[in-house]
């Protein structure tokens, strides 16, 4: 039996900064790299989200439908994994992991038939995944842009061993950086 796949997938500055992607991502959103997105996103029957990704998530995306990428996000299962949250959002196909039962429940998704599951963002969720042997593949959308600041893509609780597996380079310049997670060092 194959096991679902859990990616990460993650939108960088050159300089490696992750934060309000809405403010410098948009521009660059050319029509390879939107089918990729779309792509990406059909391959997946879930989305798997730390608390504070899942909650600016769950104010915008129930009002973002009415295309192809849009109705497949609303029509998904989402999981926001959190310690402080006892309700989910008013958003389709939402619930909710306790953040103690995280490894547990990541397993029974894991194992469940299905599509991969993705997580969008990189931080606390995909370091405790990857630190558990539970990540599986980094998707890093690196963006030709420079910040000069901002919150860190990789974090000091970051310490995994990846292998590249894939490099998609898109017309705007963006360029998708595939890595398996090879194992958990430690």
């Amino acid at each position: 039996m194959t096991m679902r796949r859990i990616i990460a997938s993650t939108y960088s500055t050159l300089d490696g900064f992750i934060d309000n992607p809405h403010l410098w991502s948009m521009r660059y959103n050319s029509p390879d790299a939107m089918k990729y997105a779309l792509d990406l996103a059909l391959g997946a029957d879930a989305l798997l989200l730390g608390r504070v990704t899942y909650e600016g998530m769950a104010q915008a995306w129930p009002n973002m439908g009415g295309n192809p990428y849009g109705d497949h996000v609303n029509s998904i299962e989402k999981y926001a994994v959190s310690s402080t949250l006892r309700e989910p959002a008013d958003w389709k196909n939402s619930s909710i992991i306790p953040a103690d039962e995280l490894h547990e429940r990541v397993t029974e998704l894991k194992s469940a038939p299905g599509k991969d599951i993705l997580i969008w963002g990189n931080g606390r969720l995909t370091d405790d995944l990857a630190a558990h042997g539970l990540l599986d593949e980094y998707r890093v959308w690196v963006y030709p842009v420079i910040k000069g600041s901002g919150q860190p893509l990789f974090g000091p609780d970051s310490v995994t061993a990846i292998e590249h597996v894939d490099t998609t380079t898109f017309e705007s310049g963006v360029v998708v950086l595939t890595y398996k997670v090879s194992r958990p060092l430690g």
